[in-house]
C-alpha cells in the first residue's frame, strides 16, 4: 500500500479540523451566540441529572404549604427554594424536571419536521412540473392559516396530549424546511457536478440524497435551530390553552395554565415558568444567530 493511500485518512481528518476550527472561529465572534450555547449546555446537563438536581419529587403534594412564597420572602422556607404552587408543589423541582419535556419536545417536532419538509421539498425541487406544483400549494395552504390556530385545529382533532401537539406543531413548521430545500436543490441542481454526476448514471435517489441534499444543509441547520424555539412556544402555548401536556405533567406550558387564576396573590407560580420560556428560546435564537454567521458564507466576517 502506497503512502499516499495511507495518507488519505489523515488528510481528511485534518481537513475536517480546519473546517471545524474555522466554524468555531466565526462562531465565537458572536458574543451572544456563545452565551446561549452555554445556556443550552446547561439546560441540557438540568434535565439529564433531573433526579439528581431536583430537591423534591416533582408530583409531589404538601397539603399544609399550599402557594408558599420563594425562600427571600416573609412566610418562604429554604425546602422550597422558588415556593409552591396551589397544591403545595415544589416550583423548582417542577421547572427542573419541565426542562426535559421542553427539550423532547423541540428534538422530536424539528426531527419530524425536518424530514418532512426535506423529503418534500427535494422532490419538488428536483422533479419540478406538476409534482413541484401540488407540493408547493398545498405548503402555502398550510402557510395561509396563523401557526398556532393550524395547531390548536389539529390537536382538537387527534385530541389533547402532549404527543398530539407535538405532531401537530410538526405539521405547521415542515412547510418552512420544504421551501428553503426546495429553493436550495432548485439552485444546487444546475451546478456542474450534479451534471457529471448524472452523465455518470447515477441514480436520482442517488443525485438528491447523496449529491445535492449535503450541500443544501447549511440552510437547514440554521432553521432548525430557529423552529427548535418556535416549537417550545408553540407547545407551551398549546399547554397553556389546555391542548398540549395533561397536567400533572411539569411542561413549563401547562404549569402556566395552571397558575392563571393565582397571578395576582402568587406571582412567582406564572412568573418562573414564564423566565424559564423566555431564558430557553431567547438562548436558542441566540445560537441560531451565531450559526447563520458561521454557516452562510454571504455573512462571514473578514
Amino acid at each position: 500500500m502506497s503512502d499516499s493511500t495511507l495518507g488519505q485518512p489523515v488528510q481528511k481528518r485534518n481537513i475536517r479540523l480546519q473546517m471545524l476550527s474555522e466554524f468555531w472561529h466565526y462562531f465565537s465572534q458572536n458574543k451572544g451566540a456563545v452565551a446561549g450555547l452555554v445556556v443550552i449546555v446547561l439546560l441540557v446537563l438540568m434535565a439529564v441529572f433531573a433526579p439528581l438536581l431536583a430537591p423534591h419529587n416533582p408530583d409531589q403534594q404538601y397539603r399544609d404549604m399550599f402557594l408558599t412564597p420563594p425562600f427571600w420572602q416573609e412566610g418562604g422556607t429554604l425546602t422550597f427554594p422558588l415556593g409552591t404552587d396551589a397544591v403545595g408543589r415544589d416550583m423548582l423541582s417542577r421547572l427542573i424536571y419541565g426542562s426535559r419535556y421542553s427539550l423532547v419536545i423541540g428534538l422530536v417536532v424539528v426531527s419530524v419536521a425536518l424530514l418532512l419538509g426535506i423529503t418534500l421539498g427535494l422532490l419538488a425541487g428536483f422533479f419540478r412540473g406538476w409534482v413541484d406544483v401540488a407540493i408547493m400549494r398545498v405548503m402555502d395552504v398550510i402557510l395561509a392559516f396563523p401557526p398556532l390556530l393550524l395547531a390548536l385545529v389539529l390537536v382538537a382533532v387527534l385530541g389533547p396530549g402532549l404527543f398530539n401537539a407535538m405532531i401537530a406543531i410538526a405539521l405547521v413548521l415542515q412547510p418552512h424546511f420544504a421551501r428553503l430545500t426546495r429553493a436550495a436543490v432548485m439552485a444546487e441542481a444546475r451546478r456542474e457536478y450534479v451534471v457529471s454526476a448524472r452523465v455518470a448514471g447515477a441514480r436520482n435517489l442517488r443525485l438528491m440524497f447523496k449529491t445535492i441534499l449535503p450541500n443544501c444543509l447549511a440552510p437547514l441547520i440554521v432553521q432548525a435551530t430557529l423552529s427548535f424555539s418556535n416549537a417550545i412556544l408553540e407547545a407551551a402555548a398549546l399547554g397553556f390553552l389546555g391542548m398540549g401536556a395533561q397536567p400533572p405533567t411539569p411542561e413549563w406550558g401547562t404549569m402556566l395554565a395552571e397558575a392563571r387564576e393565582f397571578i395576582l396573590r402568587a406571582w412567582w407560580v406564572v412568573t418562573f415558568p414564564g423566565l424559564a420560556i423566555l431564558i430557553t428560546v431567547l438562548a436558542i435564537n441566540l445560537v441560531g444567530d451565531g450559526l447563520r454567521d458561521a454557516l452562510d458564507p454571504k455573512l462571514k466576517r473578514s
